[in-house]
């Protein structure tokens, strides 16, 4: 697996702890997955669909590279007032983000992120009543070497 599906893949996996204790208030029912999904083809709510961007590459002395991966993490919410259950979930998937800077996502090899960022957050500000579409983007920095 790459290196890119690998990370994008652990991330999900550290996603699925939002299980509605503390200190997330949300319950996601492991409903976090490593590909894209449109909200039209949703069918169990909350759901968050993880997928890789483009990524850049920063080239230094001694044969060192940075790999700059983005990811977009599309969230979906329904009820009836799913834009406060939107707002619920975003905040504990930035608590899981916070908790996850430095993710290991390959223990065989002991690689791991060296920091994750969030770059951006959009929602479709209650446009999609009775649902809620959001979107956090993250820059992923680990080493290439």
């Amino acid at each position: 697996m790459s290196r890119r599906n690998s990370i994008v893949k652990s991330l999900t996996e550290k996603l699925k702890l939002i299980d509605g204790n503390q200190p997330y208030t949300t319950n996601l029912f492991n409903n976090a997955y490593p590909y894209l999904k449109f909200w039209d083809e949703v069918k169990d709510f909350p759901a968050i669909y993880a997928t890789a961007g483009s990524e850049t590459r920063e080239y230094l002395l001694s044969d060192f590279t940075w790999g700059h991966l983005n990811i977009a993490l599309k969230i979906y919410c329904k009820g009836e007032d799913s834009q406060q259950l939107l707002e619920n979930l975003l905040e504990d998937v930035e608590q899981v983000i916070h908790d996850n800077r430095q993710l290991t996502y390959d223990a065989v090899n002991n690689y791991q992120t060296t920091e994750i960022l969030i770059t951006s957050i959009v929602t479709d500000e209650g446009l999609l009543q009775p649902y809620a579409v959001g979107e956090i983007n993250l820059q992923v920095r680990y080493a290439l070497m």
